[in-house]
């Protein structure tokens, strides 16, 4: 499944092409936060999914990819579907509960008619921590549509991915009043590509008081800034 969020006319996403030559700063691989994480209803993304933010403002390429991600950018950690900070126990340091980038208003996930959350007991938690192996410096970021859904740069307007990206198919359709040419192949971290193993091997999160490496930010600054 692949969401696309579109702030504003998508028309521009790929309207230069960055060759990124010697070197030149193309901005792909630039860390972004996705325009969703400014709402405090939205509880996350899905490692399932792809979302290419276009427009957006944080980008040289004006475009915002999310590959394959779960949880929120801004709060490595999550948050359980009651509003308060996930893995927090008595001989470790108490994670912050979830809050929107630089506002800091708080995150509360989607919200019911009298302002509850929606399906609490169903839903777990509120906001996922992030996966260890799918962290947000390695699947969100600053990238561009460097093919179409055939392989080609034909009939459009494309990037060259540079050293370290590969060009990699994500976005084999769209909903119906999309933009199709957000179809294609955007370039990617090397090594980063979603696959069945990789999907099989999403069991792991993101846990403050975890040891061998799932330590994966502040402990005391789960989100917000």
């Amino acid at each position: 499944m692949t969401r696309t969020i579109l702030a504003g006319l998508a028309v521009a996403v790929s309207a230069v092409a960055f060759v990124g030559t010697g070197c030149q700063s193309t901005g792909i691989g630039d860390p972004c936060t996705p325009e969703q994480e400014y709402d405090p209803t939205f509880s996350g993304f899905d490692e399932h999914e792809v979302s290419t933010e276009s427009e957006s403002f944080q980008c040289q390429t004006r475009l915002c990819l999310v590959n394959h991600f779960q949880g929120r950018v801004s709060c490595p950690y999550g948050q359980g579907w009651d509003k308060k900070a996930l893995k927090v126990t008595i001989n470790s340091p108490a994670t912050a509960a979830c809050s929107t980038p630089g506002i800091g208003t708080p995150v509360t996930g989607p919200l019911d008619k009298t302002g509850a959350p929606v399906d609490p007991k169903n839903a777990g938690e509120g906001v996922k921590p992030q996966c260890t192996d799918r962290t947000a410096d390695k699947t969100v970021y600053c990238s561009c549509r460097c093919a179409d859904i055939s392989g080609t740069q034909n009939g459009g307007n494309f990037c060259n991915c540079p050293d370290g990206f590969a060009c990699t198919q994500l976005v084999s359709s769209l909903s119906a009043g999309s933009d199709q040419g957000l179809t294609g192949a955007y370039c990617i971290k090397s090594g980063t590509a979603f696959g069945a193993s990789a999907s099989s091997a999403i069991a792991t999160t993101c846990d403050p008081c975890g040891s061998g490496g799932l330590k994966c930010g502040n402990a005391s600054n789960n989100g917000g800034s």
